[in-house]
């Protein structure tokens, strides 16, 4: 038996308790967390803006040491670390043919698996396949990556999910150049990724927009050079810090529709607006057709940073190491199992960047 944060139907509070996980079998692996990031996609799965079979144990963005391996596992060992990738590319369907691993149609299959029971013998779901708000989860072993070099184990939780994002988002979905101008709307542990990407990519101006004015030190430390309290104004502050042209990219990760209009209007004709934020099928976004004409434009959206996780983590690393990239800068808070529903509720607030559950 390991603790876990169970999510019991859709819409209901999450359970601390007690669930029964078993040994892997061929092709797994058991791996004792060592932390879990709190990620706005755990809300999304709770509140039921994205779909989930229940019972579930959330959370996606993960990192610890194998505990043991199933039959035919060989790239990790038994006492390795290793960082959970929510989102395996099978390597077979079409995106994964296109090079588009991201977009992989099978990514999300072992998510619909019963992979460990409640102590009543009721069957239970991993949450986006890891199920890494637990103290051990049993993975495919397509979902455990090991940990590069000189990333401490408890840091590179963030870079399954959080940092993957944000740093795609600016390198392969904008794919910033040095001396263009950046806009990021949303100062959580997603936006602060993509802040310190875009410093990382040479941005001459990085303007962070958010509801809480008292996000901008954190803003400000990962790489922003401006700070806007969102406001109806937003779009024409941003034209006022870029000689009234509006930035070259703009990154929404927020999932709100009045965010994403706002982000098109905040670029510059020919601009290129990138959306990481998951909103719900309410939030619809309009533009007319003459606007698309004639701004000319490009609104794209970001799944998982368009990243490619085997590729993109030592690149990451390396990031990490030469001390480009501070992931400990992304963290506002340090939590048990017990502290994730206030966390979610600071989420909800606008409060913070992100919270880190340390086992």
């Amino acid at each position: 038996m390991v603790r876990a944060a169970v999510l019991p139907a859709v819409g209901a509070p999450l359970e601390i308790t007690g669930i029964d996980l078993p040994e892997p079998g061929p092709g797994q692996v058991r791996v004792r967390l060592a932390a879990a990031g709190v990620c706005h996609s755990d809300l999304s799965l709770s509140d039921g803006t994205m779909r989930v079979p229940v019972p579930a144990v959330l959370g996606h963005e993960g990192a610890g040491t194998v505990v043991s391996v199933g039959e035919g596992v060989t790239h990790v060992s038994p006492g390795a670390g290793v960082i959970l990738n929510w989102a395996p590319s099978c390597g077979r369907c079409h995106a994964c043919s296109l090079g588009e691993v991201w977009l992989c149609a099978n990514a999300l299959t072992g998510a619909g698996t019963v992979y460990a029971r409640r102590a009543d013998g009721t069957d239970l779901y991993p949450g986006l396949n890891v199920a890494a708000f637990a103290e051990e989860t049993v993975v495919p072993a397509a979902c455990a990556l090991p940990v590069p070099d000189g990333v401490p184990l408890t840091d590179a939780a963030l870079l399954g999910c959080a940092v993957l994002t944000g740093y795609g988002a600016v390198h392969h979905s904008a794919k910033v150049q040095p001396g263009e101008t950046v806009a990021v709307f949303g100062v959580g542990g997603v936006g602060l990724a993509t802040l310190q990407a875009a410093r990382i990519a040479g941005a001459s101006k990085i303007v962070a927009v958010d509801v809480s004015p008292e996000k901008e030190s954190l803003a400000r430390r990962a790489g922003a050079t401006d700070y806007l309290v969102a406001s109806e104004n937003t779009a024409r502050e941003i034209r006022g810090l870029t000689d009234k042209q509006g930035v070259d990219v703009a990154v929404e990760c927020v999932g709100r529709a009045v965010t994403i209009r706002t982000a098109w209007d905040s670029t510059r004709r020919g601009g290129r607006t990138t959306v990481v934020g998951i909103g719900g099928k309410d939030q619809q976004v309009t533009f007319n057709a003459l606007e698309i004409f004639h701004w000319g434009r490009t609104l794209s959206g970001c799944v998982y940073g368009n990243s490619d996780p085997a590729k993109d983590l030592p690149v990451l690393a390396e990031h990490v190491r030469a001390g480009r990239l501070d992931l400990g800068a992304l963290v506002t808070e340090r939590i048990a199992l017990d502290g994730i529903p206030a966390a979610f509720d600071n989420m909800l607030a606008g409060k913070g960047g992100r919270a880190l559950v340390v086992f």
